[in-house]
């Protein structure tokens, strides 16, 4: 044990610090239930987003071997080469119990014929849906991307206000208590040596008195 000097101010003082702590405990642990209802709502997101990916994934892998397969490999790449573009995403800051989290913002990637760069009426309509559903698919990704952003974020905070509250559990508020309880035996100790005392002193003056 840390010194602790045996006195009433010392007992007041770790008092008060036993109470600030326990109010702190108690802010922590709503901080963690409500990060924590959180991070299952996100992770309920995060699995619907991976099952729509795995969904847009099959449809556009299925469409591009049809395409290849009925139009050629040669075409496909010709207007895949022609259609190239740039996709950016948005972050945007969002608050959880006063923690920052980071949110991508939903983006929107499909496009029509007119607007892909190749001539619509060079490619047949099966080259055209092939590129719809595989830029159904980056917008899939984009949202896998964005809630499993979140969720790192989250399980981040979670895992540091879960270390902080286990501090406070097994580290600070048993030592605390341990100070309190040794500082008050202390103090009831002296208590009774000090009436011991006092009762001797009265014994013995009673005695002088008898005596004179």
């Amino acid at each position: 044990m840390e010194e602790v000097h045996p006195t009433r101010s010392e007992l007041l003082a770790r008092k008060n610090q036993l109470a600030l702590a326990e109010q702190g405990r108690g802010l922590l642990k709503e901080k963690l239930d409500v990060l924590l209802k959180e991070f299952m709502d996100v992770m309920d997101r995060a699995v619907s987003a991976s099952e729509r990916l795995r969904a847009a994934s099959s449809r556009s892998g299925r469409a591009l071997n049809t395409a290849k397969a009925v139009d050629g490999t040669v075409a496909v790449r010709s207007a895949a080469m022609a259609a190239k573009g740039d996709t950016s995403v948005e972050m945007e800051g969002g608050y959880v119990m006063g923690v920052p989290i980071p949110e991508i913002a939903p983006k929107k990637v499909t496009r029509s014929p007119v607007t892909r760069g190749y001539s619509p009426i060079g490619v047949s309509g099966r080259i055209d849906e092939t590129a719809y559903l595989f830029e159904e698919q980056l917008e899939a990704i984009i949202e896998v991307a964005a809630v499993e952003t979140k969720l790192k974020r989250l399980g981040a905070e979670i895992q540091r206000t879960r270390r902080r509250v286990n501090a406070l559990d097994y580290v600070v508020l048993p030592r605390l208590d341990k100070q309190i309880r040794y500082i008050r035996m202390t103090l009831e100790e002296r208590s009774r040596e000090d009436l011991f005392r006092l009762k001797k002193v009265k014994k013995a003056l009673e005695a002088k008195k008898k005596q004179a």
